[in-house]
């Protein structure tokens, strides 16, 4: 398994400051690909050999556009940050293959198999469950193929006697009653929520608040469901995700769901 790429932050920011003026200037004089190799290999290890790859113009604008931009854009996220957005992301596209490819990968720079399953498994309240189960099986593959004891441990914490009460008390200082104020007629809607997508899954162990709603933020800008994105938007500067990061996180979107999604969910974080 590859070891985790620990950044220097004042390194990285005057390497990114350095970077920025000379994408101004259109100086950029960078090497790109030994820049896209050095990652490609911690995730995914020696890269193809050209010769055997089909369609190698391709992946080389791929490579060096992910690899070696995209991941050197920002110091606000790690590198297992960055491949929780990415199986996020892939498992609501439903981009099977690629899931278990970076499935590998984060498992490759230290996510650990349980901040993983969270990460699929919280998807369920906006993708819905059948989704969320191809997701699952793939992932269940990928754990098999490198010998992670199945099934993982439990990490809930609620029964269905204190599952609305702990959903209510993580849902309530970050969202208020927003929600049951604007359904009075459907009263299921806001008792669902709770009980469901903050009792069921917010509270259970494996990943922080904060990595929670930033992965939601990350699954709502996908799908592109504007009202929900600006509210957990303001949910993730609530519980202390600066704009930056949120900014950070729009850029590693940016290769898997394109410039119209993205653009749409930053205009969202420059706009509060």
């Amino acid at each position: 398994m590859s070891e985790l790429i620990y950044y220097d932050t004042d390194k990285v920011s005057e390497k990114r400051k350095t970077k920025n003026e000379s994408i101004i200037k259109g100086e950029v004089k960078m090497n790109r690909f030994e820049e896209s190799k050095e990652v490609f290999n911690k995730l995914f290890g020696e890269l193809p050999d050209a010769n055997k790859e089909i369609d190698h113009e391709l992946m080389e604008i791929l490579r060096r556009f992910i690899f070696g931009d995209v991941f050197h854009s920002s110091d606000k996220l790690d590198m297992k940050e960055r491949e929780l957005i990415t199986v996020t992301i892939l498992a609501v596209l439903q981009t099977l293959p690629q899931l278990s490819a970076h499935i590998n990968a984060a498992l490759n720079v230290g996510a650990t198999p349980i901040e993983i399953r969270e990460t699929i498994y919280q998807l369920a309240p906006f993708i819905g469950f059948p989704r969320t189960l191809n997701a699952v099986s793939t992932m269940n593959e990928v754990f098999k193929s490198r010998d992670i004891k199945l099934p993982l441990e439990n990490t809930g914490t609620v029964t269905d006697e204190t599952r609305y009460e702990k959903g209510f008390n993580i849902q309530n200082p970050i969202y208020g009653d927003e929600i049951k104020e604007k359904y009075p007629d459907v009263p299921e809607i806001p008792k669902y929520l709770t009980e469901f997508g903050f009792g069921d899954f917010y509270t259970r162990n494996g990943l922080d608040i904060k990595t929670r709603e930033l992965l939601v933020l990350v699954g709502l800008t996908t799908i592109r469901s504007d009202t929900q994105i600006k509210a957990h938007v303001l949910g993730n500067i609530k519980v202390g995700n600066s704009k930056e990061k949120l900014l950070a996180t729009m850029l590693q979107c940016l290769p898997y769901i394109g410039f119209p999604n993205t653009m749409n969910t930053i205009n969202i974080i420059k706009s509060i």
